[in-house]
């Protein structure tokens, strides 16, 4: 018999899927992201972390010209979802009204769901390519509407 590890006595783990520049590959990510949440027994994290996920594979597909790479990684009672594109420029959140604005709108969905987001650029010089990586973080009591407190 299996016993499965509750999250929170869950030593962490993480898994990285490498997505060709394609518009399926958010799909497919979103489909990924929802079998490791659940044989983690983390659903209730799946409806705000696939919303988050296809933001932010979304805008690398968009914004970037090669591979995209996923990273879920679960430690200490949070999920975080990074993704590394080959564009060098930073993502810049919308300002004002989300339904007004023509870009950005993903960032804010971001903003507003996420517990704390960020991003790193990539240099030649550390790791022999360059890009970003643009992370949010998904804590176990996380909301699934958008009115945060």
């Amino acid at each position: 018999m299996v016993t499965a590890l509750a999250p929170e006595t869950d030593t962490g783990w993480s898994y990285s899927l490498q997505l060709p520049n394609d518009l399926r590959s958010a799909r497919v990510a979103r489909g990924t992201l929802r079998a490791v949440l659940r044989a983690h027994h983390l659903d209730e994290l799946a409806e705000v972390s696939e919303l988050l996920v296809s933001e932010l594979v979304g805008n690398a597909l968009e914004y970037s010209d090669g591979v995209v790479t996923l990273r879920v990684h679960w430690r200490e009672a949070t999920l975080r979802l990074a993704v590394f594109d080959n564009a060098p420029a930073p993502p810049v959140p919308g300002n004002g009204d989300p339904a007004e604005a023509e870009s950005g709108r993903g960032l804010l969905l971001v903003r507003e769901l996420a517990e704390d987001w960020g991003y790193y650029l990539v240099g030649e010089e550390v790791l022999g390519v360059a890009g970003k990586l643009v992370w949010c973080d998904i804590g176990s009591g996380a909301r699934t509407d958008a009115a945060r407190p």
